[in-house]
C-alpha cells in the first residue's frame, strides 16, 4: 500500500487548479454569452460537454501532476550529482570536464589526480564543489 503526503497531494490540487483558471473562465464567459443572449442549449448537450470537459481535466491531471516530481535537469539544481573527469589536478582548485565541458572546481575533501572522476556536490560562484567518486 502506497501512503501519500497529504500536504503534498493538497499542493498538488492547488497547482493544478490554478492551471485549469483560465479553462473555467473562458466557460464562465460562453455560458454567460449564451445567457444574454437567451440561447438555449439542449440537454444531451450539456450532458455530452459536461463528460468531455472532465475527460479532459482528467487527462490533463494525469499529464500534469507527474511532471511535478521530475527531476530538475537545468542550472545549479541540474549540475548536482553529476559526474566529471579532472582535467587540472585538484589541489584543492583545478579543472574538471563535465558532459564536454570545462569547469572551474574545488575539492571539499582532500586533492584529487588528473584523471579521476569526481561528483558534483554543489555550484558556488561557478566554481563547483567536488569530491572524488566512490568506486
Amino acid at each position: 500500500m502506497v501512503k501519500r503526503n497529504p500536504k503534498r497531494t493538497a499542493h498538488e490540487w492547488f497547482k493544478f487548479s490554478v492551471l485549469l483558471l483560465d479553462e473555467a473562465v473562458a466557460i464562465a464567459l460562453i455560458l454567460l454569452v449564451l445567457w444574454y443572449f437567451k440561447i438555449d442549449i439542449p440537454l444531451w448537450v450539456a450532458v455530452v460537454a459536461a463528460l468531455l470537459l472532465g475527460l479532459l481535466v482528467f487527462i490533463t491531471y494525469k499529464l500534469v501532476i507527474p511532471s511535478f516530481h521530475v527531476r530538475q535537469v537545468t542550472g545549479r539544481e541540474g549540475m548536482i550529482g553529476l559526474v566529471g573527469e579532472v582535467i587540472e589536478p585538484l589541489t584543492p582548485s583545478g579543472v574538471i570536464r563535465i558532459e564536454g565541458e570545462y569547469w572551474k572546481a574545488r575539492s571539499v575533501a582532500g586533492n584529487v589526480s588528473a584523471g579521476q572522476e569526481v561528483e558534483i556536490l554543489d555550484l558556488k560562484k561557478h566554481v563547483l564543489g567536488v569530491k572524488r567518486k566512490e568506486q
